[in-house]
């Protein structure tokens, strides 16, 4: 199988490439230029290469891996991706509008492990890690989505997956993100997501602690954590809280703590008062996410009278609130309700 070309998009691993092909050294600027700025769909419209040269490219190298299986739209400017991938899995992407915001929301897996009981993307268990051009290939066909002139903005790694099980491609990947000569997304704007994985977390502060961590709590005690969040069983609240310290003691960027609100689960004065007391103290925003049904599961979003009751309950114990604002939710792109498929009855514009 030729080489999928976006493995190597930091510039000197390009240079190799383009030597090895024994091509002049600037080339490789050439091509990076043309993929990330221009954002060019094939090698032919690369017009500054002669024209020799771009059909010997197309026989050496693919620029996609991938293919739009599916490209749905919500009325809110919500646009969804439902990828094609070379062995046969999917994965899913996002594109999200908000004032002048430009939000893309990645996966890092085929699938997940953490089984996490509301989420569809975990529904049939996980198959592979995303490869660092699998990543890339997401935001560059995210970006395509938007006309000339726009970028994005914000980057959200809260798809499909565990990030930090996968947290040796995911980096490079963000590295790409983040350059001046890539995307150029400051690293203030790009947020990983995790359900909890102490030793990642570590890891992540010691290596790299330049994003916001969001974690993924979901309950206030490991009883009722247990029950959401079944790997919970194996690592525990206080064990999470302890490496997200770290993770605030090394990086100095204020933590978020993320909750989905489950109708008659979690979502109960005392669950409020339990969750105050777990997180008084911290410098943290406690995000709140009203669950986004998904077909075949059981759970309901709570009444809007509950989420203000839960709400006051945290806001009086002195936690900064942000409930998340729905967006995507028509198609199936909301938090929680990302998978391998999408429903029949959602139109298909692109392929």
């Amino acid at each position: 199988m030729t080489p999928h070309l976006l493995q190597t998009l930091d510039l000197s691993s390009l240079q190799t490439l383009v030597i090895e092909w024994g091509l002049p050294k600037f080339r490789a600027q050439q091509i990076r230029s043309w993929i990330v700025e221009n954002r060019a769909q094939s090698f032919d419209d690369m017009a500054n290469l002669p024209k020799p040269l771009r059909s010997q490219l197309a026989e050496k190298a693919r620029l996609w891996s991938t293919e739009i299986a599916r490209h749905t739209t919500a009325a809110d400017g919500t646009e969804k991706l439902l990828l094609q991938l070379h062995d046969g899995g999917r994965i899913e992407c996002v594109l999200l509008r908000d004032g002048d915001r430009r939000t893309i929301c990645i996966s890092t897996q085929v699938g997940c492990a953490m089984g996490c009981v509301f989420c569809a993307s975990g529904l049939d268990g996980v198959e592979r890690n995303l490869t660092v051009g699998e990543i890339i290939e997401q935001m560059l066909r995210l970006q395509r989505l938007l006309p000339v002139g726009e970028r994005l903005s914000h980057i959200v790694v809260m798809g499909m997956g565990e990030p930090l099980a996968n947290i040796d491609r995911l980096l490079p990947a963000l590295d790409f993100a983040s350059s001046e000569d890539g995307l150029g997304i400051s690293h203030r704007r790009i947020t990983i997501s995790t359900v909890g994985l102490p030793p990642a977390i570590r890891k992540l502060a010691d290596r790299d602690s330049r994003y916001h961590l969001a974690v993924s709590l979901h309950a206030p005690d490991d009883q009722l954590r247990n029950q959401i969040v079944p790997t919970n069983k194996n690592i525990g609240v206080q064990a999470i809280l302890e490496a997200a310290d770290h993770y605030f003691e090394i990086s100095g960027r204020r933590l978020t703590f993320e909750y989905v609100l489950l109708a008659e689960l979690n979502d109960q004065p005392q669950h409020a008062h339990r969750l105050a007391k777990l997180l008084r103290g911290r410098p943290a925003l406690l995000n709140i996410i009203p669950y986004n049904p998904v077909a075949g599961l059981p759970y309901r979003t709570p009444s809007k009278e509950v989420q203000h009751a839960f709400r006051a309950i945290l806001e009086g114990a002195g936690l900064t609130v942000k409930f998340r604002q729905k967006k995507g939710d028509k198609i199936n792109a909301a938090c929680g309700q990302l998978r391998r498929n999408t429903p029949e009855n959602l139109v298909q514009i692109s392929s």
